[in-house]
């Protein structure tokens, strides 16, 4: 009997489930001063041994409890602290018995992996021979007997220079290597792409130099349709999808959602042989110690030139399982993609998104860098746009499509919107409300925009036709002196705890008297 549980022991350790992950760690150095490393990790910032264990401590709790078989990270300086990281993972009782990592000089961050699978190979696809730019990492694990490619990405950021044709270069060079593999291989493509699954609709302008092309999109050919990407080959299937619309994110800043982390499945993941990906298995690791009490992503804290020894990452890790059964669709599927038309005074009676909505025609009031004010007639509702509005125009009327939405304490916001076309030019002046509306109800609602009110500001509040309304200049160094006569060109009524008028710029008044 002992010989025959022998016998077919590795072919139950083969069936069983097991789950893949990618992780950046936040800037995870040694204590150690190698001359690439960001200005902030060096001893002068409090980065000591003492702050790189709890830097280690913390990695490894939330590794622990992701408990995934195989783990993509990015973020780690060197092969040193890699192997420290493993040390600590083997000491809490989560050992990981093989890793990988690159090695290109120059960069002050490499990506690697952790696995309980050994590693048959690891090698570096070179992006550039640039000293700033990172190297792919390819490595063959061994899932009993079976061999599965992981690369391991961490793309150019958003920020600092991060134009789109900088993370077109990492495409490219992924591309040509997925091109050379035998077409039944089976592999994951994972890791910190730097582009949201949804980022074929509307690039941020400020990093747009490739007319609205992406790396992930239009070179990996990364999709959430299912259906295209059984049709064609060369297509890489996102599971962002799979969640629903206020569940797709891992990231947060400024109050923006984003999914720049990915675990991207080729065709030969989901079919009826080898290795395939668990329908419905796709998540965000959310556990509480990952969020501040205010709800923030507890990213580690780094305040006043030291670093404290709190926090975590500014990233939360995904997941997904795998096993060696056929893929069979349905539970996390989400096709075809279900899109409400409706008026914006539908966003006001809900709090969340569960289906995608649109917009049809709807008139930028104003426009001020990545934030807009909106409405589909001149009695209907209007609502704000949150940093999502970068292709919009003053005087445009469009048709929108809306991924996301929130009450920013009580200010509805549009925080997702993408153009999906653009119509005639508009008059504003009808949408606009003037000092006569003041008497009429209209005049309470939030996310209006005024033209040419008259009145007093005095200590926080604006006097106007009889009224008395608190008031928030944008500019807060060029606030009117109190008691002066002002003439506003242009005010939102805004919402914060309280409806009140917001004058983003001291071009938007003049002061009448002083």
């Amino acid at each position: 009997m002992r010989i025959v549980l022998l016998l077919i022991l590795p072919f139950l350790l083969f069936a069983k489930p097991f789950k893949v992950a990618t992780y950046n760690v936040e800037n995870l150095f040694d204590a150690r001063y190698h001359g690439t490393e960001y200005a902030e990790y060096t001893q002068k910032h409090n980065w000591t041994e003492r702050i790189v264990e709890i830097k280690l401590n913390h990695t490894a709790e939330v590794i622990c409890d992701l408990n995934a078989e195989i783990l993509g990270v990015q973020e780690i300086e060197n092969e040193n602290v890699l192997r420290a990281l493993q040390k600590k993972l083997d000491e809490v009782g989560c050992a990981y018995r093989y890793a990988a990592i690159t090695h290109k000089k120059g960069v002050s961050v490499q990506v690697g992996l952790l696995s309980r699978f050994p590693v048959r190979s690891a090698k570096e696809i070179e992006v550039s021979k640039s000293p700033g730019v990172r190297n792919i990492l390819e490595a063959v694990v061994d899932v009993q007997n079976h061999p599965l490619h992981i690369f391991v990405n961490h793309w150019k950021s958003r920020s600092r220079e991060g134009w789109e044709s900088r993370r077109i270069v990492y495409a490219k060079a992924l591309q040509r290597r997925l091109e050379a593999l035998p077409k039944s291989t089976e592999y994951l493509l994972l890791g910190d792409f730097n582009t949201d699954y949804d980022a074929y609709l509307s690039l941020e302008a400020r990093i747009n130099d490739t007319e609205g092309k992406t790396g992930l999109h239009d070179i990996v050919h990364a999709t959430d349709d299912l259906s295209g990407l059984t049709r064609e080959a060369g297509r890489h299937y996102t599971l962002w999808g799979e969640l629903e619309l206020d569940g797709r994110w891992n990231t947060k800043f400024y109050g923006r959602r984003g999914t720049p982390d990915h675990i991207l499945l080729p065709r030969t993941m989901m079919d009826t042989k080898g290795i395939n990906y668990i329908d419905g298995s796709f998540g965000v690791f959310r556990r509480s110690y990952l969020f501040t009490k205010r709800g923030y992503i507890n990213s580690w804290e780094y305040k006043k030139g030291k670093h404290r020894g709190q926090g975590y990452s500014d990233h939360l890790p995904i997941y997904a399982s795998f096993d060696a059964k056929p893929y069979r669709s349905g539970k996390g599927l989400k096709s075809p993609i279900q899109r409400e038309v409706k008026p914006i005074a539908y966003l006001y009676t809900i709090e969340t998104l569960s289906d995608e909505v649109v917009l049809k025609d709807a008139v930028v009031l104003w426009k001020e860098r990545g934030n807009a004010l909106i409405k589909q007639s001149a009695k209907g509702r209007g609502i704000f746009l949150y940093g999502c509005a970068d292709g919009l125009q003053k005087g445009k009327a469009y048709d929108l499509l809306v991924r996301g939405i929130k009450t920013y304490h009580g200010l509805k916001e549009i925080t997702h919107a993408y153009i999906l076309k653009e119509n005639a030019e508009r008059d504003i002046g009808p949408y606009l409300l003037t000092q006569s509306d003041l008497s009429q109800p209209i005049a309470t609602r939030q996310n209006e925009l005024f033209k040419s009110l008259t009145g007093i500001y005095k200590e926080g509040y604006f006097y106007v036709s009889g009224r008395k309304i608190p008031i928030y200049f944008k500019k807060g160094k060029l606030t009117p002196p109190n008691g002066s006569k002002l003439k506003i060109a242009y005010a939102h009524l805004g919402y914060y705890k309280h409806l009140q008028l917001v004058v983003y710029s001291p071009k938007d008044f003049t002061v009448l008297e002083k």
